[in-house]
Order: C-alpha cells, then sequence, then structure tokens
C-alpha cells in the first residue's frame, strides 16, 4: 500500500501543478476577450483566430482542471443528502462511484474521443470561419483532460482505501472544512 500512496502522492502533486498553471490561462482568456472586445468597438474589425483562442483556453480550462477539481473534493454533490452520511459512507459512496462511474465512463470517453482526434490530425482539419485555427489541439484536450481525470480517480480511490484501512486521515473532508485561496481571502 505504501507504494500506491506514493503513487497518488505523486499524482496529486501533478494534478495540482496542473490546475495552477490553468489559472493563468483564465487570465490570457481574460484579456483576450477584452482585447477583442476593445478592437470590435474602437476599429470595427475581429479576428476569428483571436475568438477561438479564447474558446480553446476556455476548453483546456475545463477539461484540463477536472483531475484537480476532484483531487480538491469540489465535484458537485447533493450536500443537503451528503452531510447526513458518516465519513465511512461516503467513503464507500466514493469508492463505488469512481469504480462504477468515474473511470468507466472517461476510460470509454478516451477510447471514443481518440478516432476523432486522430481524424482531425490527419485531415488538417480547419475551422470552418475565416481565418479560424486549426481543430486538432482543442480535441486533443477531450483524452487528454479525461487521462488527467483517470490518473485522479485512481488517486482517490487509493486513498479512500488506504482511509477504511486506517492508514491514513479523511482525504476528503466535508465541504465546510474546505477552503480554496480565493475562500480564504474573502474571510
Amino acid at each position: 500500500m505504501r507504494l500506491l500512496l506514493a503513487f497518488s502522492a505523486a499524482v496529486d502533486r501533478f494534478n495540482d501543478w496542473v490546475g495552477r498553471i490553468i489559472y493563468w490561462a483564465i487570465l490570457i482568456s481574460v484579456v483576450i476577450s477584452a482585447g477583442n472586445a476593445s478592437v470590435r468597438y474602437l476599429f470595427h474589425t475581429s479576428s476569428n483566430a483571436w475568438l477561438e483562442v479564447q474558446w480553446y483556453l476556455f476548453s483546456a480550462v475545463f477539461m484540463l482542471c477536472a483531475g484537480y477539481t476532484l483531487l480538491r473534493n469540489e465535484h458537485i454533490r447533493i450536500d443537503v443528502v451528503v452531510s447526513r452520511f458518516s465519513e465511512k459512507t461516503l467513503t464507500w459512496i466514493d469508492i463505488i462511484g469512481t469504480v462504477f462511474f468515474l473511470l468507466p465512463i472517461s476510460i470509454i470517453i478516451m477510447y471514443l474521443s481518440w478516432p476523432v482526434l486522430v481524424d482531425s490530425f490527419v485531415r488538417h482539419e480547419m475551422s470552418s470561419d475565416a481565418g479560424g485555427l486549426i481543430r486538432w489541439p482543442v480535441k486533443l484536450l477531450i483524452p487528454v483532460g479525461f487521462l488527467f481525470l483517470v490518473i485522479q480517480g485512481l488517486s482517490e480511490l487509493i486513498k479512500r482505501i488506504a482511509f477504511l484501512q486506517g492508514l491514513i486521515p479523511n482525504p476528503a473532508p466535508k465541504k465546510q472544512d474546505a477552503h480554496s485561496p480565493i475562500e480564504g481571502a474573502a474571510e
């Protein structure tokens, strides 16, 4: 189990790093969006390429941060229901959800998205909009994002099993106990 926990810690560090890097994509996207709006209103011109860069950055944030969101235990739950369960019951719910839903569905999406990516790459697929960008980089985000989610799912599974065995403290604190840097700054 020690080797699995070391793997889990490495995955956690990786997805934390990805999440912190991707934060910058949000800032870049906001700057590009403001620039697009300014150019459109001041000079009565626009660029489909810059608009698509903005969309690509949003896609990168959404897809590549799925593992980071799982790491931080920030995926949507029904708090009214979840708050009534014990830590062990919640851990079992997480294990069952990971094994029967998260991992299989993520692997299926990776499998099904790969041929679409390869086809787009081979055909040099371009945006249908004038001045648009190539499409395969944004399609690459799908299998890569789900790969990050799968490895984080495995990490969470390892931590939940270790918790049930009494080897580590609860890796999934209840929502009211978890604070993001933004929440901490607001207090």
